[in-house]
């Protein structure tokens, strides 16, 4: 019976994590598409901004503005050292997960992540000779990888089929009616509280309880899923099956289900077993290492073990710094496949970063 409540309840926080995640990357997918692509349109031409603006790009949550950066550098357009700093100030879909747990953290690590990446972009620029100044950024923009803004989508008035352009549609098909049942049964839970506000065995071995039943933070997630809610109710098909069910929930909600479930699992019951807390306490710089090593898979996923560990108390801050700046998500998954030597280049460099800046906070703790 003590390790089905330890199911249940991993369970239960699961699914609010879950939930909390999805709701933020649908609403970020509706912005993208709401202002017709111009949540990238901030890029500029000048030298000076590159750095900058890459890097404020990368701290978008979730891949959006990484796969932006990236089309930019394949086509030329922008620099290596931008290239470098969007990889630095990008946490891919950890970075949602953060915001969920650790809000007030999240804010002072995207901050510091962005100073990080700025800094460094700038340094390998002022120092790579072969630096080209970007020419139209606009047509880069356009090729974008991943968060696509369709051209029937920049009028907001007309869809295109098999080449044929037509009205905007907007049917009740089943996935809508999913959705939207989801959102209902989402807000409701929030609203009565029965994902987290019992004191359970889980939550009495680290701290997620303390920060999972903060009532402002239901109450925020609750505002955002009713206006989330309307959004889809007047959204056209094509944003529900694209944008919304092929990209955010069939290929992420699984995996950050199953990633979270995972962790507090073998939270709950590791800490049955042996005493996690005093094993990682004694070997911070192996889970610095470790963490940044582990950045180097370009996949979200994996890299969500550091931020639920520190979430939950287990990890000092200089290991969630390290893992933050070694992974990108999947953002460098289109890199990966346009340029080996640039991808493998890059992210030597962001794995120095992170041991260098996981090191020197930990001697700072």
């Amino acid at each position: 019976m003590e390790i089905l409540h330890i199911i249940l309840d991993a369970l239960r926080h699961s699914i609010l994590i879950t939930g909390l995640v999805i709701v933020m990357m649908m609403m970020i997918e509706s912005l993208n598409i709401e202002s017709k692509g111009l949540l990238f349109r901030g890029l500029r031409r000048t030298r000076l901004g590159q750095v900058l603006v890459s890097a404020l790009l990368g701290s978008i949550p979730g891949c959006m503005g990484g796969f932006a950066v990236v089309s930019l550098y394949t086509h030329h357009l922008i620099s290596f050292g931008a290239l470098v700093a969007m990889m630095i100030a990008s946490s891919g879909d950890e970075a949602f997960m953060m915001l969920a747990l650790i809000p007030k953290d999240a804010v002072v690590l995207f901050a510091l992540l962005l100073v990080i990446a700025t800094v460094t972009g700038y340094l390998i620029d002022l120092f790579d000779s072969r630096r080209k100044r970007p020419t139209d950024l606009v047509d880069g923009i356009r090729n974008d990888i991943g968060y696509v803004v369709h051209s029937h989508e920049e009028d907001g008035q007309e869809e295109e089929s098999h080449g044929h352009v037509h009205k905007k549609k907007i049917s009740w098909g089943w996935k809508r009616i999913v959705l939207l049942l989801g959102l209902v049964l989402f807000i409701g839970a929030l609203l009565i509280g029965i994902t987290g506000h019992e004191h359970t065995e889980l939550a009495h071995h680290h701290s997620l309880n303390a920060l999972l039943n903060e009532d402002g933070m239901h109450i925020l997630f609750g505002i955002l899923s009713l206006i989330l809610l309307i959004v889809l109710c007047f959204s056209s098909d094509h944003f529900i099956n694209e944008h919304i069910w092929h990209h955010v929930i069939c290929k992420h909600l699984p995996s950050i289900f199953a990633w979270t479930f995972g962790v507090l699992l073998f939270l709950g019951l590791g800490m049955r077993c042996i005493d996690i807390s005093h094993w990682i306490s004694d070997n911070v710089a192996l889970m610095i290492i470790l963490a940044t090593l582990i950045g180097l898979i370009p996949e979200s996923g994996p890299h969500m073990i550091f931020v639920t560990l520190y979430a939950s108390g287990v990890v000092p801050f200089s290991v969630l710094l390290a893992s933050s700046i070694s992974q990108d998500g999947h953002a460098s998954l289109p890199l990966l496949a346009e340029s080996k030597r640039g991808y493998l280049k890059a992210k030597l460099i962001n794995c120095i970063i992170a041991l260098a800046a996981g090191f020197l906070m930990m001697g700072l703790n």
